[in-house]
């Protein structure tokens, strides 16, 4: 959580409260992977390569940068998370450069538009298109967001898990169970920071803390502690979905 809010944990007595509990996975479907299918292009050999992920990046993006199918690039990577992308991290990019190209993949030259993040609201229908993907929502709602990391000075001594007992991931927010209750799938919009997917994303209410109460929430950002902090408190606004 950020400073300021464990600074006011801290004056008022409030500790974080996390009980490792159900072991079953809670499915987190991302805006970063949608299970769009795209053609592949770009180059004419199938030999492999290897792509160093930076903020930002998401297969869905690397799919559209790359032009490779995106159920081929994620099948290409199961060790990978969708939601757990980070700086550093490699990602294989199959059929991507001819054999004698470097290891390194570059980005295709063919003309191929750079995929630019989307949202509209449709408010008369109830529904909002993200990253290409529609999604129906049952209302919206204005909260205050802050960002935590995986430190373990900011999950209470549990470990960088999340109330249910599930390693923390890109995706997981922490919120007040009276206001949005555990389980709810909520498509985050208004946010700005270099290690959250732009414009919008899905996340999954799965996890609490002792400051979060009322309209307000905190995003679990994967990085260091300082580059989390700098999220600092924003006005976010969010779209329950289906």
């Amino acid at each position: 959580m950020i400073q300021q809010w464990k600074s006011w944990k801290q004056n008022l007595g409030l500790k974080p409260h996390k009980t490792a509990g159900k072991t079953a996975r809670l499915l987190t479907v991302t805006a970063v992977a949608l299970g769009l299918t795209f053609g592949t292009g770009g180059y004419d050999a199938q030999a492999s390569s290897t792509h160093t992920a930076k903020k930002g990046d998401t297969f869905y993006f690397l799919s559209k940068q790359y032009g490779v199918n995106l159920n081929t690039l994620m099948n290409a990577n199961p060790t990978i998370e969708a939601t757990n992308i980070y700086p550093g991290l490699s990602i294989k990019i199959p059929g991507t450069v001819s054999t004698n190209q470097a290891s390194t993949a570059k980005p295709i030259s063919n003309g191929t538009p750079v995929f630019t993040p989307s949202l509209n609201v449709y408010p008369e229908q109830k529904m909002v298109e993200a990253w290409g993907k529609n999604f129906n929502y049952s209302k919206t709602l204005s909260v205050k967001a802050t960002a935590y990391s995986a430190a373990a000075s900011e999950n209470g001594g549990w470990g960088a898990v999340d109330y249910f007992g599930n390693a923390l991931e890109l995706g997981t927010i922490a919120v007040d169970p009276k206001v949005i209750p555990l389980g709810t799938k909520v498509l985050v919009t208004g946010h700005a920071h270099p290690g959250l997917p732009k414009k919008a994303f899905v996340a999954e209410a799965r996890d609490i803390g002792g400051a979060i109460k009322g309209n307000k929430i905190d995003i679990f950002i994967p990085g260091s502690q300082s580059s989390v902090r700098q999220f600092g408190i924003q006005d976010i606004k969010l779209y329950i979905i289906d």
